[in-house]
C-alpha cells in the first residue's frame, strides 16, 4: 500500500516540505534510505545521511535547519520518533486489517462470534465457543470448548487455546503460544510410580494482555490460574498451574514460573530466571536475568543471583567472585608463614 507526503503529514498533523505527492511504499533507517522509503532523523548524530539518502520522504523536527541541499521531501513535526511510532503502529493496523472467514475450517454449530471478525484458513473454534467483535484468529489455530475471547483480540497463526480459557479484549497472543494445557501435576506412591492429578480448573487471561511466540500458560488443578490486566510476557515464557501475575508486570524470555505463585503488579523479571513454587513476589519488584528465586520478595525488592539476594550486595559480593582465586593464594602464604613461623 501506498502512501503521499500528504497524507502521512495529515495521519502525523505535520507539515510538508517538497512535492505533497511523494509516494512511499515501505520503511528504512536513514542511512538504509531507498527511492520509495519513509524514514525518520531524531537523534542528531544521524544528521549527515539526511543529504545522502535516498529515501524519499524523512520526518524531521519542526526545527531542524538544513545546512545543505536535500532531496528527500521533508515532513515537519514536533517528535519526530513519537510521530515515526505513530505511523508504524498505523501501518501495523493497516497490514493486520483482515476480516472475513476464510476455507476450510471448523465451527461448531454452538459457537457464536460478533462483527468484523477475522477466521484464517484451518482454525476450529468448538462447542459453545464464543467471540467478541473485531477479532481476528490467524490460520492453524485451535479453539477449545467453552472458550471466551474479548473484542478486539489478536491470536496469531498455530495459537492453541484450550477448553474453559477466558480471553478478554484488546490481547495479543502470538505464534505457537499455548493457553490451559494441563498443570504439572502427579502423586507418587510407595513404589515410585506416578498418578496424574486431574487438572480440572482453567486459565483466566485479562484486558490489554501481550504474550509471546510459544509461551505456555498451563490451567489451575482447581480454581484459575490468572493473568491480569496489561501484563506483557516476552517469548518461550512457562507459567505454571494456578499462578497468578498482576497488573502490569513485564516478563522477559525463558522464565519458568513454578506452580502456585503469586507475583504483584508492575514487577519487572529478567529472561531466563526462575520462580520456585507456593511463593509470595511483592509489588514493583525488580528481578535480574538469570536469578533464581526460592523464597518471598518484598515490595520494591531488586535482586539478583542464584540463589537471589539483594541487587547491591550482589554486585559488591561479585568483586570478591572473581578476585576469589587470588584471595585463596594470599591465605595459603599467610598460613605457610604463620605455620613456619
Amino acid at each position: 500500500m501506498k502512501f503521499t507526503a500528504a497524507q502521512i503529514a495529515e495521519i502525523l498533523n505535520g507539515r510538508v516540505e517538497g512535492d505533497p505527492e511523494t509516494e512511499v511504499d515501505k520503511l528504512a533507517k536513514i542511512e538504509e534510505g531507498i527511492k520509495g522509503s519513509l524514514t525518520f532523523l531524531s537523534n542528531p548524530k544521524y544528521t549527515s545521511y539526511i543529504y545522502s539518502t535516498n529515501a524519499s520522504i524523512t520526518i524531521v523536527k519542526d526545527s531542524f535547519v538544513s545546512e545543505e541541499k536535500v532531496e528527500t521531501t521533508l515532513i515537519r513535526v514536533a517528535d519526530p520518533y513519537k510521530a515515526f511510532s505513530t505511523l508504524l503502529e498505523y501501518y501495523n493496523q493497516v497490514k493486520l486489517n483482515k476480516s472475513g472467514i476464510e476455507e476450510p475450517n471448523f465451527i461448531s454449530s454452538s459457537a457464536k462470534y460478533g462483527e468484523n471478525i477475522y477466521l484464517g484458513a484451518f482454525t476450529y473454534l468448538g462447542n459453545n465457543v464464543n467471540i467478541g467483535n473485531d477479532v481476528k484468529i490467524y490460520p492453524n489455530s485451535y479453539i477449545g470448548d467453552n472458550v471466551s475471547i474479548g473484542d478486539n483480540t489478536i491470536l496469531f497463526a498455530g495459537v492453541k487455546i484450550y477448553s474453559e480459557t477466558v480471553i478478554g479484549k484488546s490481547c495479543v497472543i502470538h505464534g505457537g503460544a499455548i493457553i490451559g494445557a494441563d498443570g504439572f501435576g502427579f502423586s507418587s506412591d510407595d513404589s515410585g510410580e506416578y498418578a496424574k492429578v486431574p487438572q480440572i480448573g482453567n486459565v483466566i487471561i485479562e484486558n490489554n494482555v501481550d504474550i509471546g511466540a510459544g509461551t505456555t500458560i498451563d490451567r489451575a488443578t482447581l480454581g484459575s490460574t490468572i493473568i491480569r490486566n496489561g501484563v506483557k510476557l516476552d517469548n518461550q515464557i512457562q507459567i505454571a498451574h494456578n499462578v497468578e501475575i498482576g497488573e502490569n508486570t513485564a516478563i522477559a524470555a525463558q522464565t519458568g514460573i513454578a506452580g502456585s505463585t503469586k507475583i504483584g503488579k508492575n514487577c519487572l523479571i529478567g529472561g531466563q530466571v526462575g520462580i520456585a513454587g507456593h511463593i509470595k513476589i511483592g509489588n514493583h519488584v525488580k528481578i535480574q536475568a538469570q536469578s533464581g528465586i526460592g523464597r518471598n520478595i518484598d515490595d520494591g525488592e531488586a535482586i539478583q543471583g542464584s540463589p537471589s539476594f539483594g541487587y547491591g550486595d550482589f554486585n559488591k559480593s561479585y568483586v570478591h567472585f572473581k578476585n576469589l582465586p587470588k584471595i585463596v593464594d594470599r591465605i595459603n602464604q599467610l598460613e605457610k608463614k604463620y605455620n613456619n613461623g
